[in-house]
């Protein structure tokens, strides 16, 4: 059963676990976590073939492979923000603002090679952006 008193399901007065946040940074620690594992995967196809993306006449035209390594490096950043958000470290909220901030930005500008991909990652920076930015004290504990 469970190490509730009585075998019975914790209510509103037992104990809670709080090693993990709640709410909105819950949401955003969820967030970085899923846009890091994208990006990660977008970098990885970018190394790995660089046929897979075309873009024409394009101002910020870089080596497809240097864009794989710019995502790949970006999407692990975005992860460890992620993790220490849903830890509730103190460094995650800053971190996870400013890695989504850096993550929509290449986003953005990776838009003519992959268009919908990078919609969709940029839909979840700043989903992640605005719910670390709207989580007040009561949601978000520093350890």
């Amino acid at each position: 059963m469970s190490n509730t008193r009585g075998g019975a399901w914790p209510g509103p007065t037992e104990p809670r676990n709080e090693d993990w946040v709640t709410g909105a940074p819950f949401f955003a620690g969820l967030a970085l976590e899923l846009s890091g594992t994208l990006s990660v995967a977008l970098g990885a196809a970018g190394i790995a073939n660089d046929t897979i993306f075309r873009a024409a006449r394009y101002v910020y035209r870089f080596d497809l492979t240097a864009w794989g390594w710019i995502h790949v490096v970006i999407g692990i950043g975005l992860i460890a923000a992620g993790l220490g958000v849903l830890a509730g470290k103190s460094w995650g909220k800053s971190a996870g603002i400013a890695l989504g901030a850096v993550s929509l930005i290449t986003q953005f500008l990776f838009i003519p090679y992959y268009p919908f991909w990078s919609i969709s990652v940029m839909t979840l920076d700043l989903l992640a952006i605005w719910a670390l930015s709207r989580s007040g004290e009561a949601d978000w504990r520093a350890r």
